[in-house]
């Protein structure tokens, strides 16, 4: 007979995490009313695990799980269990079950070992916090759901209707992200309790449209909304949302187009230039009555809608009575324009930092390029005219004025240069987009990428393209450059017309000649390199530099992850961080005129030179890393500090590679804490291993190449006690290893690929040193004489 224990509700032996939930944990769960079968999720996986770079590799970092999330609806989560086998105690995961209750916007935690639950309230709305329940007391939903309620100050009957309104579906599996799930929930809950402004942040990539619709389509079917407007400030971002997202919405759903209305819809999408005017007779707005819409809806908010004089603006306030829903990568504050001011503060936001964390964005790394010319300036000769016969204002001028005041076309040919030596070397069909400084140097741009591009265009002439507002050509291949499918256009110049909306998910490569003015823009133009497309082989993205536009990282306003910065040459300084340019004009300077989204100077001289030689002073690479802080110091540093944070000595460092059971396993633990062995090995050699650069590096010791650690090997006779075959493999598995590293010997299907096939199958080369364990014995005995 088993053992009770005192508790008398479980036995005393030793139960798994898993035994504990499904004799103890899902019994109590389904006696307190929940449905297993719609309100009981296990194992929930909720983020993709980060995208860890490893030179040209990639891999996934863990993902974060769930042991059990309750949904009151299947769109409503409203509490989370962590479980723990029973040798720990009730509440030892507490903690964890908090931290995934917080980012999964969740009001009830539980923690459980079998025995009972322990149950965290943050409604803050009961005067005992924490409390233990036995397992018989487990809350119902109807308990847990009136208690939400009214934490989201959710009081009628028409609101709660509201938020249980399911998502549209489309049976094909696809539903919200947790953050997308998060931002839907929060602005209906603060829509269903009569918040008539709601301002909602999702970096870009992260699946805003969709989000959108999925908060209209709810409100829609509820009846709480019944005429909705989209509001757009690009002609593609309304095609891209009827087409794609919005298109369930079928025949409810009209484009307003050539200033025509008819009020026999229900959803309308507009261009804000389609429905006003600066005459009165094109404020075709006005033609509805202002009570017509309930709901309006503004993407990308920071363009201009929250500006006191802008057109959106009068929009809105026509249309006063209605909710308004803002969306934005990034609110606009300034002292002219706020987001926050008009729409109040974010419901929800979801920032670059996050989505890269949980593996939703992809990661970069920054090539920063400085030219001489640049950095230390250039003063033309006494009477020096440029190419148009001007003469050229006697003064220093410096990176501030390049391809604005100043073109050097050598200058626009090395910049030409270097994007296409990237390109050859790494992928010459990697869909790069260069962002200049306005039309005429992205027309520049473009003749310098054909001319350095010969076999390119004779392939296809349109394997560079500007694609800027003024032209129709170019933007005619929009759709084309977006499309993964399509090969053509690779490479798109622009100036401002692809900084937002423009779902470039293949997009490799972003080059960064443009002054860029605000932290808002920078955003923008980062974004359109972090979606990740795995069909087409896209986990990250390289962001090339020229104008210094990466010192924004270090800005206290950039929520994106920060970088480590690795410089190739040893004894090379670090160029000195300039200030960031003012965003306001300099006195006296005429407008811009706006085209479609691109911006032309009207009022500036340029002058145009093609005889300065250029040359590049810097060339850095700047690394992704895992800390939350800029970290400047070199990839050799930067490393030793890693180490030496987690290893107290060498001693530390050599018991813990010695004892692990799988190599592998340990490096990527080091790439998972932000160790970077390719940079390093790029930087002390390639033909070391990870334990000779960690040791080197870290502790100051000679290092082995793989090489020499397998000849030693094989000088000590190590082989002998072996048979033949055995024998065979081993030096062949030695010479793997000085050729690929220790991971790959690890791994038992190596056996099944060439020289090891050659000698036997994968059975017969096992059987030979006696079968599995003393194989896998072997391997770990190996392992200890290259290290020894």
């Amino acid at each position: 007979m088993q053992k009770k224990s005192s508790k008398g509700d479980k036995v005393s032996q030793k139960l798994s995490e898993r035994d504990i939930c499904t004799k103890f944990i899902t019994p109590a769960i389904q006696q307190a009313g929940w449905d297993i079968q719609t309100q009981v999720r296990e194992e929930v996986s909720f983020t993709n695990g980060r995208i860890i770079v490893r030179g040209k590799l990639h891999s996934r970092g863990e993902r974060k799980r769930a042991d059990y999330i309750l949904y009151y609806k299947s769109n409503i989560p409203i509490a989370i269990i962590e479980a723990k086998d029973n040798s720990h105690t009730i509440g030892a995961g507490m903690q964890q079950a908090l931290n995934y209750a917080e980012i999964l916007d969740i009001p009830f935690a539980f923690s459980s070992n079998g025995e009972g639950f322990l149950m965290h309230d943050r409604t803050g709305h009961t005067e005992t916090i924490e409390q233990s329940l036995s397992p018989d007391n487990f809350p119902s939903p109807q308990n847990l759901w009136q208690r939400y309620c009214q934490w989201k100050g959710i009081e009628s009957e028409q609101a709660k209707s509201t938020i249980e309104m399911p998502y549209y579906d489309d049976g094909s599996g696809r539903t919200p992200r947790y953050y997308q799930a998060n931002a839907i929930n929060n602005t209906i809950a603060a829509v269903a309790r009569g918040q008539q402004r709601v301002l909602l942040v999702m970096a870009t990539g992260t699946g805003k449209t969709y989000t959108a619709f999925q908060i209209i389509w709810r409100l829609w079917k509820s009846g709480a909304k019944k005429r909705i407007l989209f509001l757009a400030d690009r002609n593609i971002l309304v095609d891209q949302t009827k087409n794609n997202d919005f298109k369930p919405f079928g025949p409810a759903m009209t484009k307003i187009s050539k200033r025509q209305i008819d009020k026999a819809y229900e959803i309308y999408l507009s261009l804000y230039q389609a429905v006003t005017g600066n005459e009165e007779d094109k404020n075709i707005y006005k033609q509805f009555s202002p009570d017509f819409f309930d709901l309006i809806v503004v993407d990308e908010c920071h363009r201009g809608s929250a500006a006191e004089d802008s057109a959106w603006r009068e929009v809105l306030e026509y249309f006063g009575n209605a909710t308004h829903v803002g969306l934005t990568a990034t609110p606009k504050e300034t002292k002219d324009i706020s987001s926050i001011t008009y729409f109040g503060e974010p419901v929800y936001s979801y920032t670059l930092k996050q989505g890269i964390e949980d593996g939703f964005l992809a990661p970069y790394k920054v090539v920063r390029i400085d030219i001489d010319k640049d950095i230390q300036g250039w003063r033309p000769t006494a009477g020096q005219v440029d190419k148009k016969g001007q003469v050229i204002e006697d003064r220093i001028y410096n990176q501030s004025d390049m391809d604005k005041t100043l073109v050097l076309e050598k200058r626009t040919q090395l910049v030409a240069q270097k994007i296409t030596e990237f390109l050859r070397e790494t992928d010459p069909y990697a869909k790069t987009i260069v962002f200049c400084d306005d039309i005429d140097h992205a027309e520049r741009m473009r003749q310098a990428l054909v001319n350095l591009n010969p076999e390119r265009i004779k392939e296809n002439r349109k394997y560079v393209m500007r694609i800027t507002g003024d032209e129709n050509e170019g933007k005619a291949e929009l759709d084309n450059f977006i499309n993964p499918e399509e090969r053509y256009p690779v490479i798109a110049t622009t100036s401002k017309l692809m900084t937002t909306g423009v779902d470039a998910q293949t997009c490799k490569l972003v080059v960064l000649d443009q002054h860029i003015k605000s932290m808002t823009e920078f955003k923008q133009i980062i974004g359109r390199g972090t979606r990740i497309n795995e069909d087409y082989g896209k986990y990250w993205f390289t962001i090339m530099d020229f104008k210094k536009a990466t010192e924004l990282f270090a800005d206290k306003d950039f929520d994106g992850e920060p970088v480590v910065i690795f410089e190739p040459d040893g004894g090379q300084s670090p160029v000195p961080p300039d200030d960031i340019e003012d965003p306001t004009s300099p006195p006296g300077e005429k407008p811009d005129v706006t085209i479609d989204g691109e911006e032309e100077k009207t009022g500036r001289v340029k002058y145009v030179v093609g005889d300065v030689a250029v040359h590049v002073v810097a060339q850095r690479v700047q690394y992704y890393g895992p800390e939350g802080k800029l970290i400047t110091e070199s990839i050799r540093d930067y490393t030793r500090n890693k180490v030496q944070k987690d290893y107290q000595s060498l001693d530390d460092f050599l018991k813990t590679w010695t004892s692990a059971e799988r190599k592998a396993a340990l490096i990527q633990e080091f790439e998972s804490h932000g160790i970077l062995l390719d940079a390093l090995a790029e930087e002390v050699g390639k033909d070391f291993d990870p334990f000779d650069l960690v040791c080197h590096v870290a502790f100051d010791q000679p290092p082995l190449t793989r090489k020499e650690r397998a000849e030693q090997v094989k000088k000590r006779n190590y082989f002998a006690k072996y048979g033949l075959q055995a024998k065979q493999v081993l030096e062949a598995l030695l010479d793997k290893y000085a050729d690929t590293g220790v991971e790959n010997i690890e791994d038992i299907k190596i056996l099944s690929i060439d020289p090891f096939k050659s000698m036997g199958s994968e059975l017969e080369l096992i059987k030979a040193f006696g079968g599995k364990p003393a194989y896998l014995q072997a391997i770990k005995e190996l392992e200890q004489q290259l290290y020894a």
